[in-house]
């Protein structure tokens, strides 16, 4: 009887392998970038630091993704099918095109997607809270990093202060390096993990009929997790050098110190929207800004945005939300006059 669902803990999988693919570019394109971590060390990294954010500090946004934004009584397992394999199909295009997609904000518009068929959608937290997150923390990501690179990084590297290729062989600085990447990659867990869990630990949630806060509750996010996280690092192997191409060598060359700035700068800010409201957000966005931010302040404008990829990612990041929402919209409808919801 049970094992129909296996159906969405199967897509949920994929979904997180996907998103493991994605996520290696925010935490460890900096350091890949700066040549400082070999690119087999990252997967196992990456999914042990996913793992823990998402079971150390990802309860609130787990409780957005499957609550916050359409209503948990409705989450069967055909809905919650729908919604995983919306996700999974707008991040492996993105993930096949190279570019690093937000799969907070395709997770976000696959639930509005059956939330808008059903007239069901919560509209406080999507409009009050998350979107205006959305644009938000790119933009202080940018605006952090440019501020520092111009004001304190370049002035080092113009003076002197600091040989930067000497930086770049010491031990230290390349372990505080990986450090921040971990840090990224535990940010991660916090946030993402919840986008391939939260859907699946609702029906879970649904189908044994167990209340919110109890002990069993806890068990179904903890188990659920167990199974989600160690996805990301498998998706880091077989999907993750493809999108570390993209953002860790195309856009700009890293020094030690940059690749850490930016990797602590998007950490905090996406554990401080984890943690405060539970708000599933894009750590690929401001990481991409706060590059974005850095390199504008080392090389200008102009080369940032004519000489990179940048308007190819604009264009994913753009399309795949949108797409994510299409999709699951019309499967809602297709099943629903099916009679299979």
């Amino acid at each position: 009887m049970y094992s129909i669902y296996l159906i969405p803990l199967l897509l949920g999988m994929f979904l997180a392998i996907n998103m493991g693919g994605s996520g290696t570019s925010p935490s460890f394109s900096a350091a890949f970038g700066s040549n400082l971590i070999r690119k087999n060390l990252i997967p196992g990294l990456f999914g042990l630091f996913v793992f823990l954010g998402a079971l150390i500090a990802g309860k609130k946004v787990v409780s957005t993704i499957g609550k916050g934004i359409l209503p948990a009584d409705i989450v069967t397992l055909t809905l919650t099918s729908i919604i995983l394999l919306s996700v999974a199909l707008s991040l492996f295009l993105a993930n096949i095109l190279k570019v690093p997609q937000s799969t907070s904000q395709s997770t976000v518009t696959a639930l509005v997607g059956p939330a808008i068929y059903f007239d069901m959608l919560k509209t406080d937290k999507l409009f009050f809270e998350i979107l205006p997150t959305w644009f938000i923390t790119p933009i202080a990501a940018f605006v952090i990093t440019y501020l520092i690179g111009k004001f304190v990084y370049k002035p080092l590297q113009k003076n002197n202060f600091v040989t930067f290729e000497n930086i770049a062989q010491n031990k230290i600085l390349k372990l505080i390096v990986i450090a921040a990447a971990c840090y990224v990659a535990f940010a991660i867990g916090s946030n993402n993990v919840a986008n391939a869990s939260g859907p699946l630990v609702v029906m879970a949630q649904n189908v044994l009929k167990v209340p919110d806060a109890s002990n069993e509750f806890m068990l179904i996010m903890i188990v659920i997790t167990l199974v989600m996280a160690p996805c990301f690092g498998i998706g880091s192997s077989f999907l993750g050098d493809r999108v570390l191409s993209t953002t860790g060598k195309e856009i700009i060359s890293f020094g030690p110190l940059g690749a850490t700035l930016i990797s602590i700068v998007t950490a905090t800010l996406l554990l401080i929207a984890s943690l405060s409201k539970g708000i599933p957000t894009s750590l690929v966005q401001m990481n991409t800004g706060a590059i974005i931010g850095l390199g504008i302040s080392k090389v200008g404008l102009k080369e940032i945005f004519i000489n990179t990829p940048f308007k190819k990612i604009l264009t994913i990041w753009i399309v795949a939300p949108i797409l994510s929402l299409v999709l699951s919209f019309i499967l809602t409808y297709t099943f629903d006059k099916a009679g299979l919801l």
